[in-house]
């Protein structure tokens, strides 16, 4: 079997682009509706002149923000350089025929994917029997685009065990308010099922390959968070979904305690012969319950549980007998354990693969021969072990090239199959199928293969900065060969800190553009993250979180130190979580930056509790009902943090208006009270896409734009000459 995961997490982000408020084209526009709003957090007081953009449903507001987003797409496509950037990354899709991603292998090897060539905006759905069998075409989304008004875009792909039925997300302009359809492989037909409200189904198939179980969120009412109470449902080919049967859910199970916000997912996995239930949120710790298969016949299934956040696990795979997790309890860069399945024991628990105390575990896949894992230093440099079961020897692989990045994935214990992804800063991913036989690699990219000849030489500095606390946060720089450390380099930085997700090396010809523009490309993994393992995480999050800005302050310090940059030349970028990372970090020292990039940002935390996915991100950032989590909120909140008369940079804020992670009110409301804060005079532009979400189903263009959109901005910002605005 593929190796469990929890499929339902949500990640929460933002993002807003505002207003120039001194932009040249000079009519004026209303200013954003305020309101003399004071708020009491235990006994604080708190002002919030904006909170009346929180009414997404005001004609005056959305005006505004019409407003706003017109104006700052005026000022975008008006930067010199920005259309031949555009050009640039279409020229670089071009070198390559076809892009594969959204990789699924059934136990018999038919093999489907998402593939796009350069004349696609969006993925289409192919398959074919193993590796080098036929290729064919299976179902293109934009088919359904004229009919239902919105560019759909396929999010998730759930084929049976045999591949003999697929199940497709589909979703229309980066809602991600998914309908879920149902397609017979070999006749490429649909079938007549439509089941909307989909957005978190992630469906499990039974062996009969005519029944799945999947998640369904309840029929919205106004008033209501409509992500709350969502349901496992078993779907029965050819029947009425709205008569599915519930299988796990908060009504079903009022003894699990499950939350409103908490989701729920059920895997059927007939080689171990379990059913394994899944109890959600942005907590990195497991809350796993399981029961035996042929239960889901009985009326009602006696749930036992298998991980509850105590236990601390992250990940885990099983077998018919045993459990094998990846736990930080007393090891902090993780340890692999095994225990019974049939009888968990988690104080008796074995150790198959002890912490090192220098590099984390960063996954791990069961095959019938052995357990593989990786292991990453600094979330930066990765290797790959094999390992016999019974064995305490681990063998290192020989790896075709050097990676930063390594993605491991394995049909499961009964077959012997396991892959690899690798990929770097400037080597772009390719997969390979490991042969124990030779102890070698073969390569299997799908994917055509492309030359970047311009980025062959790349220089790649890996460096460890001294943060205000003395800890030593990791910095990955990138650059020309002939870029001269004389401070005049404009830098462009990246960073996010929140989760315990790592932001691990990847190649983007785009990005990488930022370089060849004769500046310095860097990656700030602060805390927050999961580069150096949980307590990396948890040095970054709640009453911690101001760790995040203070560990990027210091690699812009860095940067300027060492020569890469200097005064005015600094731009720095996140998206969603990570607007509170560039957020802070531009309010506590709004004299280091040139332009600061926050891309469908959280912006304003304190609030978030009230938008639809902020009670599922309550373990992370902490709530306003407990007062040292609402004392953090408010300090990690940009929005509060920003003081009137203050020289701010500039600033390029954006939002989806589709967007069901971070609600476009939060970047709007950050912009609106920047814009009339800051005595720069430097542009402060908001724009907020009606056509997108999160950034998830965007079509190839709008990723092309929004990406030309950050790097002009920054290089203008940044005194780049080419990007100049007169």
């Amino acid at each position: 079997m593929m190796q469990l995961r929890n499929a339902f997490i949500i990640i929460s982000s933002a993002l807003l682009l505002l207003p120039f408020r001194n932009a040249s084209s000079a009519e004026q526009l209303s200013p954003p509706p305020q309101s003399p709003v004071v708020d009491h957090y235990f006994g604080v007081p708190v002002a919030d002149p904006f909170q009346p953009l929180e009414n997404l449903g005001d004609p005056k507001v959305m005006q505004w923000i019409t407003g706003q987003s017109s104006r700052a797409r005026s000022v975008l496509e008006s930067i010199p350089g920005r259309r031949a950037l555009i050009s640039r990354m279409r020229e670089f899709d071009e070198r390559r025929p076809s892009k594969v991603y959204s990789l699924s292998i059934t136990d018999n090897d038919r093999y489907f994917y998402l593939k796009e060539t350069p004349g696609d905006e969006v993925g289409k759905l192919y398959c074919r029997d193993g590796f080098e069998g036929r290729e064919t075409m299976l179902f293109d989304p934009a088919s359904l685009s004229p009919a239902g008004g919105g560019n759909y875009v396929i999010t998730n792909i759930s084929p049976s065990d045999k591949g003999s039925r697929i199940a497709l997300s589909l979703s229309a302009n980066g809602s991600e308010n998914s309908v879920l359809v149902v397609m017979d492989v070999a006749s490429k037909k649909l079938l007549p099922e439509l089941i909307d409200r989909c957005r978190f189904a992630s469906p499990s198939w039974l062996p009969d390959e005519k029944s799945f179980l999947y998640n369904r969120m309840k029929i919205a009412v106004p008033g209501q968070n409509p992500q709350n109470d969502s349901k496992v449902f078993l779907h029965r080919l050819g029947t009425d979904p709205d008569l599915d049967r519930e299988v796990f859910s908060k009504a079903t199970n009022p003894e699990l305690r499950i939350k409103s916000e908490d989701i729920p997912g059920v895997d059927y996995n007939d080689k171990s012969g379990q059913l394994f239930a899944f109890v959600s949120n942005v907590d990195r710790r497991l809350t796993v319950y399981y029961a035996p298969a042929h239960e889901l016949s009985l009326e009602r299934i006696n749930w036992k549980p298998l991980f509850l956040p105590e236990n601390d696990v992250h990940d885990f795979a099983v077998n018919r007998s045993e459990v094998f997790f990846s736990t930080p309890k007393n090891a902090p860069r993780f340890k692999l354990m095994k225990t019974s399945l049939a009888r968990p024991d988690f104080r008796l628990a074995e150790t198959v693969v002890p912490e090192n105390p220098s590099a984390r575990l960063t996954a791990f896949a069961l095959t019938k021969d052995g357990i593989y894992y990786t292991q990453s230093t600094n979330g930066v440099t990765a290797k790959l072990f094999r390992q016999d079961y019974g064995s305490r020897s681990p063998v290192e692989l020989a790896l075709p090239f050097r990676p930063g990045t390594l993605a491991l994935f394995s049909k499961g214990f009964l077959y012997p199959d396991v892959w690899t992804v690798m990929g770097g800063w400037n080597n772009d991913f390719r997969r390979y199928r490991y042969l124990p036989e030779t102890n070698g690699f073969r390569k299997e990219t799908l994917s055509s293969p492309a030359e970047y000849p311009e980025y062959r030489d790349l220089v790649v500095e890996e460096v460890m900065v001294p943060s205000h606390d003395r800890v030593q946060v990791p910095l990955s720089i990138v650059y020309m060969p002939s870029l001269k450390k004389d401070g005049k380099n404009p830098a462009f930085i990246y960073g996010y800190g929140a989760y315990g997700k790592a932001i691990t090396p990847f190649f983007s010809p785009g990005l990488l553009l930022w370089t060849a523009k004769g500046g310095v490309l860097a990656i700030a993994h602060v805390r927050g993250g999961g580069e150096l393992g949980d307590s990396w995480h948890t040095a970054g999050m709640k009453s911690t979180k101001a760790n995040t800005w203070k560990d990027l302050i210091s690699c812009a310090r860095y940067l300027e130190e060492k020569g890469f940059t200097g005064p005015g030349k600094i731009a720095i970028n996140a998206s969603s979580a990570g607007g509170i990372l560039v957020g802070r970090a531009m309010t506590e020292r709004p004299d280091l930056f040139a332009a600061v990039i926050s891309q469908v940002g959280l912006m304003n935390p304190l609030r978030g509790e009230l938008t639809p996915n902020g009670p599922v991100n309550v373990p992370e950032f902490g709530s306003v009902t407990k007062r040292n989590e609402c004392m953090a909120l408010m300090t990690m909140d940009p929005y509060l943090n920003i003081t009137d008369g203050v020289h701010y940079p500039a600033a390029l804020i954006t939002a989806g208006l589709n967007d069901p992670r971070v609600i476009a009110w939060q970047p709007a409301k950050f912009a609106a009270r920047l814009s009339l804060a800051t005595a720069s005079g430097k542009p402060v532009l908001f724009f907020a896409d009606g056509d997108a979400g999160h950034g998830i189903g965007n079509t190839k263009t709008k990723d092309f734009e929004s990406l030309a959109d950050v790097l002009s901005f920054g290089l203008w910002q940044t005194g780049h000459p080419e990007f100049r605005v007169k």
